[in-house]
């Protein structure tokens, strides 16, 4: 990626933080934008200059697009992670408030949309660039998070189909990457409740999806940054309108599938041999 110019949305923390880290490790220049002015500024200032910052709400279509020049007016933009989020709204659908589902809507999917709007004029006129949304398992199936979250981000999946086959004839690539369970702090972040606190329900979460699927560790930022730096880079040149899948292992199918010691339906039917 040496010589490219990255943006990273939601870059402060997590798998921003990660994926923004690993750009400059590959040789580009990054700026980030998110609402956490602490942890965007503590991020580039440990970058040597590498990674700059811009306070970006991106449920703001004016920040967003701002965002974008900015990164185009400092030498072109030839990458953009859309990547911001948090949890949303967590009630199911029979009990959600409809002010909550749009807000949800706004920072999930609406952002995302945007800020394709906003880079790929600005990415035509470097004859080209690579797009990478996040989704989220949560896009593949029930049970793995809120309603108004596992909608939005299945939006975000079909959004990136039709966005690079809107924009195929600009030579910009966009596709997405699905998480599984990963250990940040994205459903606790909003929460009211001390960083100790934080830790511990992250440290459950990671307990329980490392039991969960084949695959017997938590995710980290760092496994979803690499398929991120896989997809935005040259090594993907015939790669577009699809995701990576990064998950280990979560959505192969129930727990029988990959535990022999997991009861299953041929189990049970074994028992009336």
């Amino acid at each position: 990626m040496t010589g490219k110019r990255a943006v990273v949305t939601g870059g402060a923390s997590g798998i921003g933080r990660a994926t923004a880290l690993r750009f400059v490790e590959e040789g580009a220049d990054v700026l980030v934008g998110d609402v956490d002015e602490a942890g965007g500024r503590a991020l580039a200032e440990e970058s040597n200059g590498r990674i700059g910052f811009r306070h970006t709400d991106v449920t703001d279509a004016g920040a967003i697009e701002a965002l974008m020049q900015q990164a185009h007016d400092a030498g072109g933009l030839d990458i953009v992670f859309n990547n911001a989020g948090a949890g949303g709204a967590p009630e199911p659908i029979d009990d959600i408030a409809p002010d909550e589902w749009d807000r949800t809507m706004a920072l999930l999917l609406r952002s995302v949309a945007l800020g394709i709007r906003y880079a790929a004029p600005l990415m035509a006129k470097r004859g080209g660039g690579a797009i990478v949304n996040t989704s989220s398992v949560s896009a593949l199936g029930t049970g793995y998070a809120p309603t108004a979250y596992s909608t939005a981000k299945a939006g975000v999946l079909h959004l990136t189909r039709l966005a690079a086959a809107n924009l195929a004839k600009d030579n910009i690539r966009v596709n997405a990457v699905v998480p599984g369970f990963i250990t940040t702090n994205i459903f606790t972040r909003h929460l009211e409740v001390a960083e100790s606190t934080r830790v511990q329900a992250n440290a459950m979460i990671a307990h329980a999806a490392a039991d969960a699927q084949p695959i017997r560790r938590a995710g980290r930022s760092e496994d979803i940054a690499a398929a991120v730096a896989f997809l935005a880079s040259e090594d993907a040149s015939f790669v577009t309108g699809t995701h990576i899948l990064v998950d280990g292992g979560l959505t192969i199918g129930t727990r029988a599938s990959w535990d022999p010691a997991a009861p299953s339906l041929l189990t049970a039917l074994d028992a009336f041999k």
